[in-house]
């Protein structure tokens, strides 16, 4: 008989440091607060009707607000984001108000903060979630679409910032 060998978390994390994914910047707002988070776990669900689909870390309770809203957006991101991601991925000690003076933001449908330069934006309204082990995973449908211009696309790949 086969013995299987549980996959280690750390295991996990460096196979996954292989996988290239495009940098996404999911926001939304609830009474006067704003919040942005940089991902790469998201991806399209269905175009009929149009929806997606977002993993943020559910442990966290400042994701508690995407929840409370009922609405986010996702910003593609392009190669002059970098800095604004890592910020708004907490790499560098900036507060939520400091992290989104980092760009222009307007809306579209839903009140969601829409980054003015994205590459695309998808402005959804929450139609439902799933806590799955450390992650909620948002189900949106778009209510909203801003197709920007074409740009290098911002990467995460082996730890680090690429562009394609």
């Amino acid at each position: 008989m086969l013995k299987r060998k549980p996959v280690q978390p750390a295991d996990y994390r460096n196979a996954m440091a292989q996988y290239a994914g495009h940098v996404q910047l999911v926001t939304t707002a609830h009474e006067g607060i704003r919040r942005g988070v940089t991902v790469t776990a998201a991806c399209s669900v269905s175009d009929a009707p149009p929806m997606v689909l977002v993993c943020l870390n559910r442990h966290n309770p400042n994701n508690r607000i995407f929840l409370d809203s009922r609405r986010f957006a996702i910003n593609t991101l392009a190669s002059q984001h970098q800095s604004m991601a890592a910020a708004f991925a907490g790499f560098e000690q900036k507060d939520a108000e400091a992290r989104f003076e980092m760009g222009e933001w307007g809306t579209i449908s839903t009140g969601a903060p829409t980054l003015n330069d994205a590459m695309a934006v998808f402005d959804c309204d929450l139609i439902e979630h799933k806590d799955m082990a450390s992650h909620m995973v948002l189900f949106g449908q778009v209510a909203g679409l801003r197709v920007g211009d074409m740009q290098q696309a911002l990467v995460f790949m082996d730890r680090e910032w690429r562009t394609l």
